[in-house]
């Protein structure tokens, strides 16, 4: 009787304090979500007043908003529409999140923490929340292909997510980033998703097609909630995240073709419980804690806005969604949530952080879930001034380059074509691979070689020492060298794809743009391997020797890109002209 009421008085408290909140901000004319986060903090145990929320209860209800949340994400993205923006997504995710952990790492480094501290922070503001995104995407009524593009890069993001915990789990616990643990979790994971789908394909959409011929909306609400709490419990039996599974089972009911009728049915639902977890993100948040370790907090939350918009809307762009669109996704992306306090709360557990790392973590993402409504509000408007003020060579390239890609997609190269691509894309990943294989065994294997050549050769540790770095560069090089040379012809076979040769004519029209295409592509293949590699490799090097290599061969790419945009400006008004 006890539990019952604690559980009434935690609900009352919650919901009664969100409403009233929710109608100041909307009198006010701001995001709902913030009224939501405020109201976390006043039923908070921090804050003395006395309005207090069982937490535990909060967050177990919690727990049912994402679900509900992820789940009608799911009913809005087919698994045809999820493929389709599948790779751009996929490429963008992996783009961003190397670079925000090289970038949390870094950042940790230079406040002092051990380099597993910085390993975790890392990752830590890695991972946008796709909650928080999703109901700012729902209040605001963002629609269309940003609203596309931006989840799918939160699904890609989860799925790196999975395997960051895997391989933080490893280096924590003390087995390292031993290969053989690391591709089974891969290999696990791939197959829970191909046999999830496979299976829910030939079973969910036939069964929401049989319930919904009934035409009992109960029965239907119950029914698809059903399937959603079933993928979700599934998901998290074979150690996945719920929001995970129940996106997946919102995917599956759409392939029925009564996505519209379910969503509509749950949302008001949803709606509820999606409060519940806004208020349980303000309960998290302690203020003495905050002011405790406000210098982590302050870095970090500029690295996730920073970097989030940078790396996002390069990403976004160099894979063909356009300047606009780009930015856009960038601004909508720059907080944290969820997943981050599923890493920070990892890094506690195993002692392989201080117990500063959670309250930062959790500083951070209340931080920029209250930026989040303002910036997507702005984005349009902020991304179409830096289209404006953009120097005219870059405003002319891009515009170009968002065309021909999209005419490349719509052309659907043959299979000639893309077999000249793949092998080139299997180099780069294979020369990749080497230097991260070659790095990691220098770092984890030095000590021990040094020790014996001191012992059996007589040298001192600085000769030791140097010889070993030394032989590592040295095998190094000619896989860095091949990533160059692969990069350009992987640059000029998708140059020839987008433009094609004209045999019969003897002036080459698009040689200009050719060569401004061969160098966008080649920078874009350096950085979407290069980044990877110095996340992987970063905390088993001193310094920053990687991060400068990077950004030199950047540089030098950027300076033949900055003419290459001159010289393709000067064609396009010479031909305006003409």
């Amino acid at each position: 009787m006890h539990d019952a009421h604690e559980f009434l008085k935690s609900l009352t408290i919650v919901l009664g304090v969100a409403a009233v909140t929710t109608v100041v901000f909307q009198r006010l004319r701001q995001p709902v979500v913030l009224g939501y986060i405020i109201a976390g903090l006043i039923v908070g145990p921090h804050v003395p007043i006395p309005l207090v929320a069982d937490p535990v209860v909060v967050q177990t209800l919690s727990e049912l908003g994402v679900i509900l949340l992820m789940f009608s994400l799911g009913l809005e993205f087919s698994l045809r529409r999820l493929a389709e923006v599948g790779p751009t997504a996929g490429l963008t995710a992996l783009l961003e999140t190397s670079f925000m952990i090289w970038l949390g790492f870094t950042i940790g480094r230079l406040l002092g923490w051990t380099g597993l501290e910085s390993m975790f922070a890392g990752a830590v503001i890695a991972i946008s929340s796709t909650t928080i995104i999703a109901q700012a995407f729902e209040e605001q009524g963002v629609t269309g292909k940003l609203r596309q593009l931006v989840l799918g890069i939160l699904i890609a993001e989860d799925l790196i997510a999975v395997l960051l915990i895997a391989v933080l789990t490893g280096v924590a616990s003390g087995s390292g980033l031993a290969p053989g643990p690391l591709a089974a979790t891969v290999a696990r994971l791939v197959g829970f998703l191909v046999a999830l789908i496979t299976v829910g394909l030939l079973l969910v959409p036939r069964a929401m097609r049989a319930v919904s011929r009934l035409n009992r909306r109960q029965t239907t609400l119950v029914a698809s909630i059903g399937i959603c709490f079933a993928v979700a419990l599934l998901a998290q039996a074979f150690g996945y995240s719920v929001a995970l599974g129940a996106f997946l089972a919102g995917s599956l009911v759409a392939e029925s073709g009564e996505e519209k009728q379910v969503a509509h049915l749950v949302e008001p639902v949803r709606d509820v419980f999606a409060a519940v977890f806004f208020v349980s993100v303000g309960m998290l948040i302690d203020p003495r804690l905050v002011a405790r370790h406000w210098q982590g907090a302050v870095a970090l939350t500029g690295a996730v806005v920073l970097g989030k918009v940078t790396g996002v809307s390069l990403g976004a762009f160099l894979t063909g969604r356009g300047m606009r669109t780009s930015i856009q996704a960038g601004l909508s992306l720059a907080q944290i949530g969820e997943f981050s306090f599923i890493i920070a709360g990892l890094g506690l557990a195993l002692r392989a952080t201080g117990d500063f790392l959670y309250p930062v973590a959790i500083t951070v993402s209340a931080v920029t879930t209250l930026l989040t409504p303002w910036m997507i509000r702005a984005s349009d408007s902020i991304a179409a001034w830096v289209d404006r003020k953009l120097p005219g060579p870059l405003q002319t390239f891009a515009a170009l380059y968002t065309s021909w890609l999209e005419e490349l997609r719509a052309r659907r190269p043959a299979n000639t074509a893309l077999a000249r691509v793949r092998p080139l894309l299997r180099l780069l990943v294979l020369d990749a691979a080497l230097i991260a294989s070659i790095v990691v065994a220098t770092s984890a294997s030095i000590r021990k070689i040094v020790a014996v050549a001191q012992n059996d050769l007589a040298m001192s540790e600085l000769v030791a020492r140097s010889l070993v770095i030394g032989t590592a560069l040295a095998l190094c090089a000619p896989f860095c060298l091949g990533v160059v040379r692969v990069s350009q012809k992987l640059g000029v076979t998708l140059a020839r794809l987008a433009l094609p040769t004209e045999q019969r004519k003897r002036v080459d029209f698009a040689a200009a743009p050719r060569r401004m295409l061969v160098v966008t592509f080649q920078l874009a293949a350096v950085l979407l391997v290069g980044m990877p590699l110095l996340a992987l490799t970063q905390p088993f090097l001193p310094g920053v020797p990687a991060a400068a290599l990077l950004g030199l061969l950047v540089a030098v790419l950027g300076v033949a890109f900055w003419r290459s945009a001159t010289s393709l400006q000067g064609h396009v008004r010479a031909g305006a002209q003409v």
